[in-house]
């Protein structure tokens, strides 16, 4: 992952001030991290929506985002806080209790995500990616009970 002196996370290259903090201020944070999302960077991404999320603690888009770029950089933890934050803010975004939930399976904790990923599901029956990912958490959820009551624990 970059550091935050990383010359792709200032504008033009030309670095960060003494505080570590990027040029800019949140919106140009959350710019140049969905555009770093975008191209493939979620290390780097992350690291800009962070600072933007601190910014701007309020504000969905960028909780969104900074939840993406932490799932697809594989810090799952990070992306259950992001979006748990997300949905929070907006507890009617289908998108948010979906990526809660896959997160939340990420992580082992398929209850919890489970419940997130029927939520979606319930608020948007058209998606059929969040209904298959609810059956998956399910199926396993089945199988560890059926494992755990073969083996009398």
């Amino acid at each position: 992952m970059p550091s935050p002196r990383d010359p792709r996370l200032s504008d033009g290259g030309n670095g960060d001030d003494a505080g570590g903090v990027p040029q800019g201020g949140p919106y140009e944070w959350w710019q140049r991290g969905t555009e770093l999302l975008e191209r493939g960077d979620p290390g780097a991404a992350a690291v800009l929506l962070e600072h933007a999320a601190q910014a701007e603690g309020t504000s969905s888009a960028t909780w969104e985002a900074l939840g993406r770029a932490r799932y697809d950089a594989g810090n799952f933890g990070g992306a259950v806080e992001a979006f748990g934050r997300l949905v929070d803010l907006s507890p009617g975004s289908h998108y948010g209790h979906f990526a809660l939930g896959l997160s939340l399976t990420r992580v082992n904790r398929f209850e919890q995500g489970a419940e997130h990923l029927a939520m979606a599901a319930t608020m948007r029956p058209d998606r059929p990616e969040y209904s298959e990912r609810l059956r998956q958490a399910r199926a396993t959820l089945r199988a560890r009970r059926e494992a755990q009551e073969g083996t009398g624990a």
